[in-house]
């Protein structure tokens, strides 16, 4: 049955048969396209070619989830259908994608996807369709937008704020630090420049050299070997895994010892480090508000072992320390916490409405203290997060958690 001839049908019933069916129980449902009885249809993109091909993995976890909830009686009786298509980590491609996924498919919702320009390409499009992208996975300020991008929904700590945490660090770290900067030239390598150079406030000037680089470039070796002539103590990556693991190498290659410090993106001990060679990514520095879950310290947490088992079962090609799964298998979490929360009244603007109304949520593979809270006008999620060193195996807490709200206003 059409949404029109449900609600029509609806409509026609008389003031009895309506108090009867409400007296024995039957559930008066209210849908909104890719949405019946049986199924609710979502729509997403992931990166599975292209140059950013490894962050696939978050696709494939997003997937896998819902395949579990399906497997253990889907939502409120309800099958989630989630249809993952290739964006390349190209723009073009994503806006193709998601617009296959709106008007053919006619999904219920976008399962927000990972990336800054891919989100970025797409975001005036869906809002203007009003089809929700639920807890997109980028840190970019201009998602955090309710005023006029309503049906955007980020779910990330924002770039700019990341910057700022890691640059009051260095400072705390290293008071008289010379540092070097490589940034990724798009939106996620400016706004956590904008923020280090927040974070180092009157200390701006101790950055002696700073360099970007294109996603489409191969490598960017050259580029570490000006920082280290630069004369730089710190050296500061705020790019994607495939060029931090360059730089990780390339440092050590060069007898180079200085404070590397890498964005959270870059972090994944699967995805970045071990390629680059844990022995050479020892002393590193990143941020986290995820947990880990090869950290001996967490391994035996039930939420961890649950997420253990859960890769084993429907990720077994995976490695466990890939850590680019983590952020896919919250993101499906979350999302099914909202659909859950709008019972029978699956229609669009109730899902936003439970989107962004969160108080206090506890994503499973999120570290102790660190909880989910926005409102209908601050779409910002998280609000804390932990400086962390690497020391060869594990990423290891450095310090108190960091107020993010405060450190970047």
């Amino acid at each position: 049955m059409t949404l029109i001839s449900r609600r029509s049908a609806v409509a026609g019933l008389g003031a009895s048969a309506l108090a009867f069916g409400s007296a024995s129980g039957v559930r008066a449902a209210n849908y909104g396209p890719g949405v019946t009885d049986t199924e609710i249809k979502l729509g997403t993109t992931a990166p599975y070619s292209g140059p950013a091909s490894g962050y696939g993995v978050y696709g494939q976890a997003q997937t896998a989830y819902f395949q579990m909830i399906n497997d253990n009686g889907g939502i409120n009786g309800r099958r989630v259908n989630l249809i993952s298509l290739d964006n390349a980590f190209s723009p073009p491609k994503a806006v193709e994608q998601t617009r296959k996924l709106v008007e053919s498919e006619e999904v219920f919702a976008i399962a927000g996807f990972l990336g800054t320009a891919a989100n970025a390409a797409v975001m005036k499009y869906l809002n203007a369709k009003k089809v929700p992208n639920l807890f997109l996975t980028s840190g970019a300020e201009r998602f955090n937008d309710p005023k006029e991008f309503p049906w955007i929904v980020p779910f990330y700590p924002i770039y700019v704020a990341q910057g700022a945490a890691l640059g009051a660090h260095i400072l705390s770290e290293k008071p008289e630090a010379k540092i070097a900067v490589q940034y990724v030239n798009d939106d996620l390598g400016k706004d956590f420049l904008r923020g280090l150079k927040k974070g180092l406030g009157s200390k701006g000037g101790a950055i002696v050299k700073e360099i970007s680089h294109e996603i489409a470039e191969p490598t960017i070796d050259n580029q570490v070997a000006d920082c280290k002539g630069a004369g730089a103590d710190v050296f500061v990556q705020l790019t994607y895994s495939k060029f931090a693991a360059q730089g990780i190498r390339k440092v050590a290659a060069l007898g180079w010892k200085p404070l590397h410090v890498v964005n959270s993106n870059c972090s994944s001990i699967g995805g970045t480090l071990a390629p680059a060679g844990l022995d050479n990514a020892k002393g590193l520095v990143s941020a986290w508000w995820e947990v880990i879950a090869t950290d001996p310290r967490q391994q035996s947490k039930p939420r961890v072992t649950a997420y253990v088992e859960f890769m084993k079962k429907y990720m077994p090609s995976v490695s466990i320390d890939d850590n680019t799964a983590t952020p896919g298998y919250n993101n499906a979490y979350m999302i099914a916490q909202v659909l859950r929360r709008c019972g029978d009244e699956l229609t669009r603007e109730n899902l936003l409405k439970h989107a962004t109304s969160l108080k206090d949520e506890q994503p499973p593979l999120f570290l102790d203290g660190i909880k989910v809270s926005n409102s209908p006008t601050d779409y910002r999620a998280v609000h804390n997060l932990q400086i962390t060193r690497f020391d060869g195996a594990n990423w290891v807490p450095v310090g108190n958690m960091v107020d993010l709200d405060g450190i970047a206003s």
